[in-house]
């Protein structure tokens, strides 16, 4: 992958925003390209009340990564929504932050699936995270 796609990419991502919850919970996209994603969040502020971080927070990263890669393969005038999310939890993050890689599985006219690893600080699998987007034609402005 080159430095100008994921520059592009980031540039893409940047000017379309992640949304309220993706911000609140401090998800920063570091790498964005169609081919590869990247972010990262922080395990303070989005754990639950034992002190590992949420599985939902784990989600949320992964939703937010391929649900932006999936958008991002639709192009001008298409739209992914998110239509099917599973996350298996191998691990539990404590501390530090989590980094986030998605890939594709599947990249097609009307579907696109993206696989999303979650590491610690220690690049220890903490979750995997599989997500199914339905590309469509985004709504006309009325």
């Amino acid at each position: 992958m080159s430095d100008v796609a994921t520059s592009e990419g980031l540039e893409w991502a940047t000017a379309r925003g992640m949304g309220a919850l993706a911000e609140k919970m401090g998800i920063e996209f570091t790498e964005f390209s169609v081919e590869r994603s990247v972010g990262t969040m922080p395990v303070e502020g989005n754990t639950q009340p034992v002190g590992l971080l949420h599985g939902g927070a784990y989600v949320v990263l992964g939703e937010s990564l391929g649900s932006m890669a999936a958008n991002l393969h639709a192009g001008p005038g298409r739209l992914a929504v998110g239509v099917d999310i599973n996350a298996t939890h191998t691990r539990s993050a404590t501390s530090g932050i989590v980094t986030g890689v998605c890939t594709p599985i599947h990249l097609g006219r009307s579907i696109a699936v993206h696989e999303i690893v979650v590491t610690d600080d220690q690049g220890r699998r903490c979750s995997t995270i599989r997500i199914t987007n339905m590309i469509k034609d985004a709504p006309t402005a009325r």
